[in-house]
């Protein structure tokens, strides 16, 4: 949902693959894609490897990869960017800071009295409706901010469960920050001093404004940066949080090592994204079906190859991390895009999306298809986190 600090996602109509190397559609839905680049280790042209997911360790085919690449991935980069330039603004008008989904722990609850400040019990924080007790969920209502800020309690509380209660990091990474909602709301937990990268200049300067007006200013820093190069030294945070970012990201497994490098001795990564489900045994690939529904997500949301919670699992041990889990939180992200899409049909709603642009429009009705995806089984919200050992 935020504006993810790639190193390149797919630009709507282009029809590329990860890398925009490979001409097989299908791949763009089952496969993901390694770029390697020459050097003293690797010498030769460019090459990519076709990520082949299964349930058992995956396979990695190597495939040649155009010399245009490099170039893809910068025009692709400026097209995220230019997305979410375009359509945070509608986004931060009615829901607010935060920019990912809620948590709700009754996942069945009807939702119908959820937005526009419409729930009974409560008011209205940045256009959505609160019920006024600090609960997501109660008496009919829905609160969809309280959700959001519940997401990143909860997720803390689950990656951070064997830490110890006295576990409270000093130094935070936001990777993939939106507007920084997640890294202004780890700064007051932790008193942390948080970093924040995203690619969208948008987002860093209006991000930066809110934590002056909070007075933040000094605790929490937005930039424009890479996450798949970040500008930050080696084992700099105790805490490397990336809550749907990972999901842009063409190239999985380079992310993965990049946010474990950053991390420090013994600190932790948190990554909350967007995944296909695991293969079943005998398959090697997603349905045809399957593959051209998450197609059609991909050219609307600037997003490259998909990949299964087990592989970011294999990616997390290949990056050199320990303790790793996994959870699936589906079913408690449920009443999050029928809740967006109602709020994108009020009057507000509208406006913004008919003078956001045809990027913001293609990712409304893109909506639809998330929700297919989530209710067929095919899309998973997927919580992996792990520990950088103490000492290589």
């Amino acid at each position: 949902m935020a504006a993810a600090s790639l190193a390149a996602s797919r630009p709507s109509g282009l029809a590329l693959t990860a890398a925009a190397s490979l001409r097989d559609p299908a791949a763009s839905a089952s496969t993901s894609l390694r770029v390697q680049h020459p050097s003293a280790g690797n010498p030769g042209p460019m090459r990519a490897v076709r990520h082949v997911a299964t349930n058992a360790v995956a396979e990695e085919q190597p495939v040649v990869a155009e010399a245009a690449a490099p170039v893809a991935e910068a025009e692709l980069k400026r097209g995220i960017a230019e997305f979410y330039d375009e359509s945070s603004a509608v986004w931060v008008e009615i829901w607010g800071e935060h920019m990912h989904h809620g948590y709700y722990p009754e996942p069945n609850q009807n939702a119908s009295s959820a937005t526009n400040g419409s729930a009974s019990n409560g008011s209205a924080i940045n256009g959505v409706a609160t019920s006024g007790n600090g609960s997501a969920v109660s008496g009919g209502s829905v609160d969809h901010f309280t959700a959001q800020v519940e997401m990143i309690e909860r997720v803390l509380a689950w990656a951070t469960a064997d830490d110890g209660e006295g576990w409270k990091p000093k130094r935070v990474v936001d990777v993939g920050c939106g507007v920084g909602g997640s890294a202004r709301h780890m700064a007051r937990k932790y008193g942390a001093q948080v970093d924040a990268i995203t690619l969208s200049p948008w987002q860093a300067a209006h991000g930066n404004q809110r934590c002056k007006d909070a007075g933040l200013a000094q605790q929490v820093r937005l930039q424009v940066a890479d996450a798949m190069a970040q500008p930050f030294d080696d084992a700099t945070f105790d805490l490397v949080w990336s809550l749907e970012s990972g999901e842009h990201m063409p190239r999985k497994a380079q992310f993965v090592r990049e946010l474990a490098r950053v991390a420090a001795p013994g600190g932790r990564v948190i990554i909350v994204t967007w995944c296909h489900r695991d293969l079943l045994p005998g398959e090697t690939q997603l349905a045809a079906g399957e593959q051209a529904l998450l197609q059609r997500i991909c050219d609307a949301y600037y997003l490259p190859a998909w990949c299964s919670p087990s592989d970011y699992v294999q990616f997390a041990k290949d990056a050199g991390l320990q303790r790793v889990r996994v959870a699936d939180w589906t079913d408690n992200i449920s009443l999050f895009w029928p809740a967006v899409m109602r709020s994108a049909l009020t009057p507000k709603g509208i406006w913004g999306l008919l003078s956001s642009g045809w990027k913001t429009l293609k990712g409304a009705v893109a909506m639809l298809w998330m929700v297919q995806g989530y209710n067929s089984g095919l899309i998973k919200f997927a919580l992996i986190t792990a520990h950088k050992p103490e000492s290589s």
